[in-house]
């Protein structure tokens, strides 16, 4: 599944709050475990750094969800 995330004016979104914002993980500490087990990828690599910046054009995948930030 692939959806778009807006962040507005933000410059940046850390990775554990994308995940919540895009309904990846259900909490933070969710968000947390998915990204410390390497199950989190950012622009095709893994990411294994909770708090990753992460800005507008990125794509973020996890199992078969995908997020594309703008």
């Amino acid at each position: 599944m692939e959806n778009t995330i807006e962040i507005g004016e933000r410059e940046y979104i850390d990775l554990c709050d994308l995940l919540k914002l895009g309904q990846i993980a259900q909490t933070g500490g969710h968000a947390k475990i998915l990204i410390q087990e390497g199950l989190v990828k950012v622009d095709g690599q893994v990411e294994t750094r909770k708090r990753c910046k992460i800005r507008k054009g990125q794509k973020v995948e996890c199992e078969s969800n995908m997020l594309i930030v703008v």
